[in-house]
């Protein structure tokens, strides 16, 4: 029953990890949520009536989530100087409260300033955000000149609360974050592996289904590595510690993704291509059957059952663990795969080295391991794994400081383009909403403001409009049953406030419409708190919005637009660079060029995708009506998806030249990568809108351009092999987005 208990309680640990990584939205939550619990309670203990509560409820969430700094004196200093902003616009907002156009301008040159002040880092935009929400705070609560000291005096309350929670009641320190992020990787990738070997077994009807599973799993482990590697400066001790987790985490996720693609040809007539596991819906290869149930299979089901194994357990226990990490290391030798078809002794090499990966992942993340069981195999992956310590620990990077060369100014920079977009957006909205109501005008001003974070283009604005609009009409129809269940109790309504509160935010990173939900849903409690609810507030709530999303529209249309094709193809040009980069690089460390600090070019590729991705949702989106644009951008971002798995694998084998005798340079593949290198040049010119008459040139394949050159010239070695299926196939995709960009293709040489 212990043991069960103990099993029971690593699973749920494991899927909670998984599914919060660092469980940074629950701490979140909490975070909030305590704050503004302790707030309620100090005002209560100071008999503060119900409108100076909700002052403090609000104000102390404002204080708590407008923080998005990662070190702590930082943040302390933040938060510190967030109190004189909010008492400064708090009083501005109650000497202007009977001026009304007066207190319409400085609301606009207000919001123009907090969204200009971005650009100054997460401390001005913490600081902006502090500034328009307590002027919000003021006009919702209705602060007037001889309410104003009373207050004060709650935000000065709020802010010691906020203080109080994120320091001291949830704290959360970079290393202690790093460590739950560690711990999240793990969880992801043995719920990968259960899901490859899910895909091992699935029949034809569960096959699509399965490799859906593999899929999302490949993806949550790359999003998992993506927050280990934002978190890697601030958690750790050193940079020759940081560069060590960031190589042994990278190791683990190509080994996976690898392992993936070598089941999914296992179960195929032909090889997999990679592109089968980036696009949502891609044809699976030809061939594909039940598994047969033979004595190889059999052992590979084992295998990767015991591989799960391995990473769920944070530090080996005992002679059993022992003894399957040294099978499962010896499928790295010839001579121990098992007898079985090419294609499954595949899966047994990628067995092998996911369990390298595995076994340096441990050694970095939990320090020296019992050596006594080791058979040999193990022994020489340590000696691997320690060579390739020493030589990641006697490295520096280089600091490659480009400085603000190249950054636009003045009215193209994003940071005034936004503000000025804003607050053409927020005039707009006010005078929309004084015709609407004369007392709620300002939640049409919040709503423009909203739709204008994190966005950077007339698409993104209009997706995130629609969200937040279905959101509050969602809310407002729970408001209406919440209000009518609690009515006037106050315990009861905060408690159901403290609970909506939770759910956004730990909703938010997940769902803006879900986040809305519970906005909505906690502002229809707190109407009914102020004695203000009815049904006609809620509809003009809706009604606020949806007028609020629509100026938010119409400015970032018409003032100095930034349209979605535009956003997307920059950003396009920049994936493609930092692709060239890492491929020309890698390439050149290959053909024994000196050493390159690669893994971090292959992780800014990482990035640049990842912000390509967000660009492009407007244009994915379920709802847009324009299909074959659709099907396009999916598929120019699962190439470049492919592309950047190649080219992060051709970097981390790059970056074993020092320290693995397996590895030999060869100075053929220079003379391969150029062709690639080419491609992507000429797509990125195209992309960019160049002048150019570069075409996409195609040919032989990348092995045979290292065809031997005479007699005794030797051939590549199956390490070299694997570098060259590698550029094959990036060869293959490079040219594969030709198409799609329209970017002319020249016909093969005869």
């Amino acid at each position: 029953m212990r043991a069960a208990a103990r099993s029971f309680g690593a699973r749920w640990r494991d899927r909670i990890a998984a599914s919060d990584p660092g469980l940074l939205r629950l701490a979140a939550g909490l975070r909030t949520v305590g704050a503004i619990s302790l707030t309620l309670a100090v005002l209560s203990l100071l008999g503060a009536d119900v409108s100076h509560l909700v002052a403090g409820a609000i104000a102390s969430m404002v204080a708590t989530f407008a923080i998005r700094e990662k070190q702590r004196d930082r943040q302390a200093v933040t938060l510190a100087l967030g109190l004189p902003v909010a008492f400064a616009s708090m009083s501005l907002a109650a000497l202007l409260s009977s001026r009304t156009v007066a207190g319409d301008v400085f609301f606009v040159a207000l919001i123009f300033c907090a969204v200009y002040g971005r650009r100054f880092g997460d401390r001005g935009t913490a600081l902006g955000l502090v500034g328009f929400q307590v002027y919000f705070l003021s006009l919702f609560v209705g602060v007037t000149r001889s309410s104003l000291p009373g207050f004060c005096g709650v935000l000065a309350v709020a802010f010691v609360c906020s203080a109080v929670a994120r320091f001291v009641l949830v704290p959360q320190t970079p290393t202690g974050i790093l460590e739950r992020l560690r711990s999240a990787f793990r969880a992801r990738l043995a719920q990968l592996l259960a899901a490859q070997l899910e895909l091992l077994d699935a029949g034809p009807d569960d096959v699509e289904k399965a490799l859906a599973h593999v899929r999302e799993g490949t993806a949550r482990l790359h999003e998992t590595a993506m927050l280990i590697q934002s978190r890697l400066d601030e958690g750790t001790p050193d940079e020759a510690t940081a560069r060590l987790v960031q190589r042994r985490i990278a190791d683990a996720e190509i080994a996976a993704e690898r392992l993936g693609l070598l089941l999914l040809t296992a179960r195929s007539a032909e090889r997999a291509d990679t592109l089968t596991l980036h696009l949502p819906g891609a044809p699976l290869p030809e061939g594909g059957h039940l598994p047969v149930r033979d004595e190889g299979l059999a052992a590979l089901r084992r295998d990767l059952a015991a591989l799960r194994l391995l990473v769920r357990i944070p530090v080996a226990e005992g002679a059993a663990t022992a003894h399957v990490r040294n099978r499962l290391l010896g499928y790295r030798d010839e001579e121990n795969l098992p007898k079985a078809s090419p294609a499954v002794q595949d899966v047994f090499r990628g067995i092998g080295e996911a369990a390298r990966a595995v076994l340096g992942l441990r050694v970095a993340l939990d320090g020296p391991q019992d050596e006594s069981e080791d058979s040999p195999e193990t022994a020489r992956s340590r000696e691997e794994l320690d060579a390739e310590d020493a030589a990641i620990g006697g490295t520096e990077a280089d600091d490659d400081d480009t400085g603000a060369a190249g950054k636009e100014t003045g009215l193209r920079r994003p940071t005034t383009r936004a503000a000025v977009q804003v607050a053409v957006g927020s005039s707009l909205a006010i005078v929309g909403g004084e015709l609407l109501s004369s007392h709620r005008w300002y939640w049409a001003v919040l709503t423009c403001w909203i739709v204008f974070i994190n966005t950077a283009s007339t698409g993104e604005i209009l997706v995130k409009g629609s969200r937040r609009l279905l959101g509050t009409v969602l809310g407002v129809v729970a408001g209406i049953l919440l209000a009518g269940v609690v009515g006037h109790h106050t315990v009861t309504a905060f408690a159901v406030v403290l609970l909506c509160v939770f759910a956004m935010f730990y909703t938010a990173p997940l769902s803006y419409t879900l986040m809305s939900f519970f906005v909505t849903a906690a502002l229809g409690v707190l109407y009914t708190l102020l004695h203000t609810y009815s049904m006609s507030v809620l509809v003009l709530r809706v009604e606020e919005t949806a007028l609020g999303a629509a100026c938010g529209i119409v400015a970032a249309a018409l003032v100095l637009p930034v349209h979605t094709d535009r956003r997307t193809n920059e950003l396009l040009t920049t994936v493609l660079e930092r692709l060239s980069d890492v491929t020309e690089a890698a390439v050149e460390q290959l053909s024994g060029g000196p050493p390159a600090d690669l893994l971090d070019r292959a992780r800014d590729l990482d990035q640049a995708l990842a912000d390509l991705r967000a660009a492009t949702q407007p244009l994915t989106h379920p709802v847009t009506p324009l299909r074959t644009r659709r099907n396009t951008a999916q598929y120019v971002v699962a190439l470049l998806k492919t592309c950047a798995y190649h080219a992060r694998t051709l970097a981390a084998m790059a970056e074993l030249l020092p320290t693995q005798r397996s590895i030999v340079a060869d100075p053929g593949l220079r003379r391969a990568g150029q062709r690639i290198l080419h491609n992507i040049g000429a797509i990125s010119a195209r992309v960019a809108g160049e002048r150019t008459t570069a075409e996409v040139l195609t040919g032989p394949s990348i092995a045979s351009l290292l065809a031997p050159g005479g007699p005794g010239t030797p051939r590549y070695g199956r390490v070299t092999d694997r570098v060259l299926r590698h550029l094959q196939r990036l060869d293959e995709a490079v040219v594969g987005l030709a198409r799609p960009l329209e970017v002319p293709v020249a016909p093969p040489p005869k």
